[in-house]
């Protein structure tokens, strides 16, 4: 057996979940600016998390779960997990984002699990509050950890792909490290860099 670790927002699917929600709730803008510096490390991923979807307060939750089931997939995407299940991977996806979207595409895509973050509602709204297995800018490094560990996989049967500073700490614990259209801070840390939009060519190093 072994273990494929894929983010979603810019990875699995064709930009940001958040950015999507803010662009329907009227704020994109503002909510851009902050995920572009925590993306590219020059933020704490926790406090930008908070502070981005702070600004979502107010949103109604059947809106927000509308748009995050209808994300568009990057190219690729299906045909990749296909074949890595092929292949005796367990295929995960680790995201900063959210379950509104990771829990559909989990059962879309027919990943083997997914850990994310959950948007806080109450009365039918977003409350701009939010929890979750993916807070921090260390969370997919440990989580990784921990399935690496239940399920007696080593670093050199484990492949991890991201596009953000938030990855990097994944990359720690895995022997092939893919940076997919990345910011530069995850590429210094990759050994693996794919700069086009197209999921199937990490089949090219499998």
């Amino acid at each position: 057996m072994k273990l494929a670790v894929f983010d979603f927002d810019s990875t699995l699917m064709d930009g940001e979940t958040i950015e999507f929600l803010a662009q329907d709730y009227g704020i994109k803008n503002k909510i851009a600016q902050i995920t572009t510096k925590a993306m590219e490390g020059k933020l704490d991923f926790y406090q930008s998390l908070k502070e981005r979807v702070k600004e979502l307060a107010g949103m109604q939750e059947k809106r927000a779960r509308q748009i995050c089931e209808n994300l568009p997939l990057m190219q690729g995407a299906k045909e990749v997990i296909l074949e890595l299940k092929s292949k005796n991977y367990k295929v995960v996806c680790f995201s900063g984002g959210f379950k509104f979207a990771t829990t559909h595409f989990k059962n879309l895509l027919r990943l083997d699990a997914e850990f994310s973050n959950t948007l806080h509602s109450k009365n039918g709204l977003l409350t701009g509050e939010v929890g979750g297995e993916m807070m921090f800018d260390f969370s997919k490094g440990q989580m990784l950890l921990t399935l690496q560990s239940l399920l007696q996989i080593s670093p050199a049967d484990t492949i991890v792909i991201g596009d953000g500073a938030n990855d990097a700490s994944m990359f720690t614990y895995a022997e092939k490290k893919i940076a997919f259209c990345a910011k530069d801070i995850l590429k210094k840390q990759a050994n693996i860099i794919i700069d086009e939009k197209d999921l199937t060519k990490i089949l090219n190093y499998i």
